[in-house]
């Protein structure tokens, strides 16, 4: 079975140290390279071609969240990115989620939690620690703005299934917890999931996440 190729980008050479011992020692994953700020992980992607990118939000030069958006924009790009963070309800994740992101890590996390998250990401299966993940996007959702109506209106694209399959990525149910809920095939809210990303041109279930948020589709608990 091909390892999981992975990225960490830190400006603190222990960080960057301490979590490829902690990688290479897992089963199934791989380090394939350490970048010290945003720009040289936007190079060593182009050149390494990773699966996944541990990727700090603070750094000179070029911070996390503008790698993030620079390397999830592109048409094609499959790379997935998990932000390295101190706090879990910190703005700048959220920011970086916006950007693009597929999930977030605070730095203290165990060896078998970085593992987790590396793998959870790179399946996109899951949204990544789905009760702190929604939190967090539910939380600054509500304090940003209001639904902005362009978005809004591309719900409309979507048919009732594939709303309602929506708002339970929402809510943080992997696709199994789905089929379970709706009494379905794993496999068909698999391609439930894939048609609701083509058509509204989001990444990951993370993205697809946010746009709920966003759209007014989910409303925050209290809302």
């Amino acid at each position: 079975m091909t390892p999981i190729r992975v990225l960490i980008a830190d400006d603190q050479v222990m960080v960057r140290q301490g979590f490829t011992v902690l990688l290479n020692a897992e089963p199934g994953i791989e380090v394939i390279g350490q970048a010290v700020d945003g720009l040289d992980a936007v190079a060593q992607v182009a050149e390494l071609a990773p699966d996944v990118v541990l990727m700090d939000v603070r750094m000179p030069r070029l911070g996390g969240i503008e790698a993030t958006r620079q390397l999830t924009e592109p048409a094609g790009v499959t790379v997935k990115v998990l932000v390295l963070t101190t706090f879990d309800l910190d703005e700048y994740v959220y920011e970086a989620l916006r950007a693009g992101a597929s999930g977030f890590l605070l730095k203290d996390a165990s060896a078998a939690e970085l593992a987790q998250a590396v793998r959870v990401v790179a399946t996109g299966d899951a949204l990544l620690a789905p009760n702190i993940t929604k939190r967090l996007i539910a939380e600054f959702s509500r304090v940003t703005s209001s639904p902005r109506t362009p978005l809004k209106d591309r719900v409309g694209d979507l048919t009732e299934r594939e709303t309602e399959v929506l708002g339970l990525i929402a809510q943080g149910l992997s696709n199994g917890e789905i089929a379970e809920r709706l009494v379905v095939a794993e496999q068909t809210v698999k391609s439930h999931v894939g048609r609701i990303l083509v058509k509204l041109g989001l990444r990951d279930r993370t993205q697809a996440a946010v746009f709920a948020y966003e759209t007014g589709l989910i409303r925050p608990a209290g809302y």
